[in-house]
């Protein structure tokens, strides 16, 4: 009778190592599910991702890096900006067919003394069409720093008058910030054609020059574009709405 008693205790004994011995390897199977995997992510290397994407375009010193990651024959759709390693999706057209890279550009124009990241992308061309648009991001938070439309500038900066002198020239007034000037234009380009004040588009230029936003918006007469006149406009920032707007405007007939 003791012999059977000592026969289970060793069974008994027996069913538990061997239950124990299993949870532990159970517990030791789903930390490994569990850690594989972030320690995967963790020793990803950053540039993994952007090195399976298109890059159309970098700034100098490739702080600043463009992807293309949406494109059809005729557009980039959709594009990732990589900023000293940080990314930001942004749904930027960019067309296949304009002949103009992207240009990037790592430059403080806030003031601030951070450098903000600038793409100036070619959105058109053609005959008497020449066509830019500029983004601003913001290095620190990558988002993007609204610049002032064109179209708003002339809106509500530019005035302009057009008529026709006796000889068969033009005289064209010009009201910009409150100055205005007078100037004559050799010959009417559009005869038929009645304009009464400048047309505005067809010619959107974007640079930078001594950390500020430039902007050349030539004045045209007729269907199709004689360029009259020239607005170098440039640009400031405005800390209280986070902006940049006009600054200055220097209105240069076209001779």
């Amino acid at each position: 009778m003791d012999l059977k008693k000592e026969i289970a205790s060793l069974i008994l004994l027996s069913a538990v190592l061997f239950g124990g011995c299993q949870s532990d390897s159970l517990v030791s199977i789903q930390q490994e599910r569990v850690v594989s995997p972030i320690m995967q992510v963790t020793k990803k290397p950053k540039q993994e991702t952007n090195s399976k994407l298109k890059l159309i375009g970098s700034s100098k010193d490739e702080q600043v890096k463009l992807y293309a990651i949406k494109e059809t024959k005729d557009a980039i759709e959709r594009v990732t900006l990589d900023i000293n390693g940080r990314a930001k999706d942004f749904d930027w057209s960019i067309s296949q067919h304009s002949g103009t890279e992207p240009q990037l550009f790592y430059t403080d124009l806030t003031g601030d003394g951070k450098e903000e990241a600038v793409i100036i992308i070619q959105t058109g061309r053609g005959t008497g069409l020449d066509n830019y648009e500029i983004h601003v991001v913001n290095s620190d938070n990558l988002s993007e720093i609204k610049v002032q439309r064109y179209e708003d500038i002339v809106a509500e900066h530019i005035e302009s008058r057009i008529s026709k002198n006796d000889d068969g020239t033009l005289a064209i007034t010009v009201n910009s910030q409150g100055q205005v000037g007078n100037f004559n234009y050799d010959f009417d380009p559009a005869p038929d054609y009645h304009q009464d004040e400048l047309s505005f588009g067809g010619v959107v230029i974007y640079t930078l020059y001594n950390h500020k936003i430039k902007l050349s918006l030539p004045g045209s007469i007729g269907i199709s574009p004689t360029y009259v006149c020239d607005f170098n406009i440039t640009y400031t920032f405005d800390k209280a709405d986070n902006e940049f707007i006009v600054d200055q405007i220097e209105v240069k007939p076209v001779k």
